[in-house]
């Protein structure tokens, strides 16, 4: 990518942001790399990038290790190339996971997470600057391996396959990026250092995108991998309320109700998915619940009125 996209990085990322990192802590000084193991994926798919084609060709690598088998850097390259940008943003690229029926997860900026990506098998896709603040060359390559002893990063990297990186140069390089990478995977298989609210809001994102089968996948492993957490339900009698599947909706937002009892909108949408079956008065009880937990809000502090009024 060229110096034409940087004020469109430099928007998205947060330019007091991106500041911060270039004078934090490096965090390779205080990473115990004796804990680390070494690790290389080498069956990770390589394709070389043309000019400019670094986005297409990273994702790519992500995608196919997912099981995306179809997917290449030509046919990538309409979905998440910008040619008046001469390269590929941040949300190009998750758009186009997504619509692979993928789940981008964005890991904490932390090498820790990266490396722990790494080591339960899953490449992480990463930005970096291979120039300086001022000057940045921006670059996404794919992080597929560590070497503890040498305290090197091995990645696909524009036409290197296996390219060797010092980790003190790769976190520099990863710094100035914003520490932003992404590990791409199968719906069932949730990353290993995902945390439940960033990882239900990847899969929220694919709800609304009408990807309802996919969403579906990743709500499901997310109830097995959170047992206690409440969102996969609703989100589950979302997706069932939004097919007419309306009985599948109400058991999805009971469960939701004994998770969270204290959730206006769990009782709200469960009043609907009710009223649709034609139980009337079950619907106008559960409307009452949303009604009493949040009696200013505009929608839920009138759910009563509304189920009442509704055809």
């Amino acid at each position: 990518m060229t110096a034409r996209i940087i004020l469109i990085l430099v928007v998205l990322l947060g330019l007091n942001h991106l500041t911060g990192c270039a004078t934090a802590p490096m965090q390779y000084r205080s990473l115990n790399t004796a804990e680390l193991q070494a690790v290389e994926l080498v069956d990770t798919p390589f394709f070389p990038q043309e000019a400019y084609q670094c986005g297409p060709a990273a994702l790519a690598t992500v995608l196919v290790t997912s099981g995306v088998g179809e997917a290449t850097p030509e046919n990538l390259k309409p979905q998440v190339y910008l040619p008046e940008r001469e390269g590929s943003l941040q949300p190009e690229l998750l758009g186009a996971a997504r619509r692979a029926d993928r789940i981008p997860y964005i890991i904490q900026p932390q090498l820790s997470a990266l490396f722990a990506e790494v080591e339960a098998g899953h490449p992480v896709l990463v930005l970096q600057n291979l120039g300086i603040p001022r000057w940045p060359r921006w670059h996404y390559a794919v992080v597929i391996g560590f070497d503890p002893v040498r305290e090197q990063v091995i990645l696909r990297s524009g036409t290197t396959k296996r390219e060797m990186m010092s980790l003190r140069r790769f976190e520099q390089t990863w710094q100035f990026g914003s520490y932003w990478g992404i590990v791409v995977t199968e719906p069932e298989a949730i990353p290993v250092t995902a945390e439940p609210v960033r990882y239900l809001a990847a899969v929220s994102a694919l709800e609304q995108q009408q990807r309802f089968a996919a969403a579906i996948r990743g709500y499901e492993a997310a109830q097995r991998r959170w047992p206690s957490e409440y969102t996969p339900a609703f989100g589950l009698g979302n997706i069932a309320y939004q097919q007419g599947r309306y009985a599948d909706a109400e058991m999805h937002y009971y469960h939701a109700t004994e998770l969270a009892s204290e959730e206006p909108a769990v009782f709200f949408n469960l009043a609907w998915a009710l009223l649709r079956q034609g139980k009337r008065d079950e619907a106008i009880l559960s409307a009452e619940m949303a009604q009493m937990l949040a009696p200013e809000h505009s929608r839920y502090g009138v759910a009563v009125a509304l189920i009442e009024n509704a055809e």
